[in-house]
């Protein structure tokens, strides 16, 4: 028995190749009960479709800055990236039609 390795532990997120967490995303997923159940593989997608957004937007707004001449991304050139592509735009809008809270509900109660 003492002449056997241990086996090194992978993360997941190494796993799949990713930077993101994995299993951060799979904390925050089940702390956030959002479903009852969760596939294995739901965290590590998600961990991958964050990774991809960030990186591309982060590209983009080296672009941007390098355009402006600057070495540096600072978030205006975040936000300028948001606002130039209307995908991200609608990504990143904010809806306020449901934001939790039922009017119509509060009203009938009395």
């Amino acid at each position: 028995m003492a002449g056997k390795k241990r086996r090194r532990n992978i993360t997941r997120s190494a796993r799949a190749e990713l930077q993101f967490p994995v299993s951060r995303v799979d904390r925050f997923l089940r702390e956030g009960n959002y479903s009852r159940r969760l596939s294995s593989s739901t965290p590590v997608f998600l961990a991958g479709v964050l990774e991809y957004l960030t990186s591309n937007i982060l590209e983009l707004a080296g672009e941007e800055a390098h355009t402006n001449g600057r070495k540096r991304i600072t978030p205006e050139h975040l936000y300028r990236v948001v606002q130039n592509n209307e995908h991200l735009q609608e990504l990143f809008k904010e809806d306020t039609r449901n934001s939790g809270i039922d009017e119509t509900s509060e009203d009938s109660d009395n």
